[in-house]
């Protein structure tokens, strides 16, 4: 089982979602490190007891799997202001916000002005882009909105 799949099976339920599941190796030790981006279902800010939480969960879902033959640090984090966008209520939600985009193998930022169906349109200084999701390979807020959302 791979570790997002491990992640989403034992977070969701906990009201969770998944963004982003890392393993790299951290300092001289060469010890993996886990990183765990969530972010709350019902789209509340996510709270440091959420963090606790998700981490202890986590943690036991780690040491049933034992997925590394050494010590592994876990480090569960709220989005902040590198906040991927991966879905389409993520571009609905951060509507009129800057984000830093990849397609096509090019990299540009855009405010998002629209996300439906037909697309996910950004405005960029040369003009308006619309993108299908799918295309989209990465994307990641550029700016963070004065107020949660």
């Amino acid at each position: 089982m791979e570790l997002d799949s491990a992640a989403r099976t034992v977070l969701e339920p906990l009201g969770y979602e998944v963004l982003e599941v890392k393993v790299s190796s951290s300092g001289r030790s060469r010890k993996a490190r886990v990183l765990v981006r969530i972010d709350r279902l019902d789209e509340a800010v996510v709270s440091m007891d959420d963090v606790a939480l998700a981490s202890e969960v986590m943690a036991l879902e780690l040491d049933r799997l034992d997925p590394f033959e050494s010590a592994y640090l876990l480090e569960v984090e709220s989005p902040g202001a590198q906040r991927p966008l991966q879905t389409l209520r993520h571009f609905q939600r951060f509507s009129e916000l800057l984000a830093k985009v990849r397609a096509g193998g090019e990299t540009f930022t855009g405010r998002i002005t629209g996300a439906g169906p037909e697309g996910i349109t950004f405005e960029t200084d040369s003009g308006s882009t619309t993108l299908q999701l799918e295309d989209i390979e990465g994307a990641w807020l550029a700016e963070w909105p004065a107020e949660p959302r």
